[in-house]
């Protein structure tokens, strides 16, 4: 044991021992003191998207402009060249111009479409439920200190806001956001773990063995099969836990879980599996 601490202490102060490499030639190394650093290429900023983003309606109405400039140009062209107003189909010039109208009239109508059609902006939401925490009587300390540190990391970096666990058929842990009881407003809608194993979206999950994600609650019918959620969720992560448990996880903003959070999801997952199947 002395020789190991006497071998840490002899080693330089600066050396490098780990360096993991990530795509865009970024690189984060972790010294022996326990300082990361990071050095690589500095992220440039786009000024065009940029200024796009900050210009939405101008951009938007750019090819109507462009069209009736070029109608009054070719209007324009002819009244100073003396050619006949009339279309004529031996005269280049008279094919040139249908040409040119025909482009101008299809900006026109392009700048209109663009302007009809704007993408539905996403906010979040404010749960309508009410707050509570049901963690089984049953379970060790070590285990509850795992579900509440699962619950806590995903509503501080995700836009987490209910979290149900179900292992062995029982509801081991709701906590966040949850329906309100119709017969008492101040309490929230217990988790019915026979409905819920029974219904598609359980039963689907546990037989794929991997993660579905509901992007847009409100699209999918088997949103019937989660009334102990807030009515207002916006999407729900179904993460299977081994095959014996799901994780519902509820969020507030509409394809808010983004693919790392997902990624992480999954890992957490795996490791409350390892955890509930040491003692259920």
């Amino acid at each position: 044991m002395e020789a190991g601490n006497l071998l840490r202490l002899n080693q330089p102060p600066h050396r490098l021992v780990h360096s993991r490499r990530f795509s865009h030639s970024r690189t984060i190394t972790l010294n022996v003191q326990g300082e990361i650093g990071y050095r690589g290429m500095k992220p440039r900023r786009d000024w065009i998207a940029d200024w796009v983003s900050n210009n939405d309606d101008l951009v938007r109405s750019m090819p109507i402009y462009v069209g009736g400039l070029s109608l009054l140009a070719v209007l324009f062209n002819r009244t100073l060249s003396g050619i006949a107003p009339v279309a004529d189909a031996s005269s280049s010039q008279s094919r040139a111009d249908l040409l040119t109208l025909g482009l101008a009239v299809t900006n026109i109508l392009n700048g209109l479409v663009w302007l009809s059609i704007r993408p539905k902006s996403i906010s979040v939401v404010n749960p309508n439920g009410v707050e509570c925490q049901r963690i089984a009587s049953h379970l060790p300390d070590f285990v509850i200190s795992e579900l509440l540190w699962a619950w806590n990391s995903l509503s501080d970096v995700t836009c987490c806001r209910s979290l149900v666990v179900v292992y062995d058929g029982k509801c081991i842990l709701q906590t966040g956001f949850a329906a309100a009881s119709l017969s008492n407003g101040s309490d929230a809608v217990a988790v019915d773990t026979n409905k819920l194993i029974e219904g598609s979206l359980y039963q689907g999950v546990l037989k794929s063995a991997s993660q579905s994600y509901l992007a847009n609650l409100s699209l999918y019918p088997g949103k019937s099969e989660l009334p102990f959620l807030p009515s207002n969720t916006q999407a729900v992560i179904l993460q299977p836990l081994g095959d014996k448990g799901i994780a519902i996880i509820g969020g507030d903003t509409i394809r808010g879980f983004t693919s790392s959070d997902q990624a992480w999801i999954t890992l957490i997952g795996e490791k409350l599996d390892a955890t509930l199947a040491k003692v259920i």
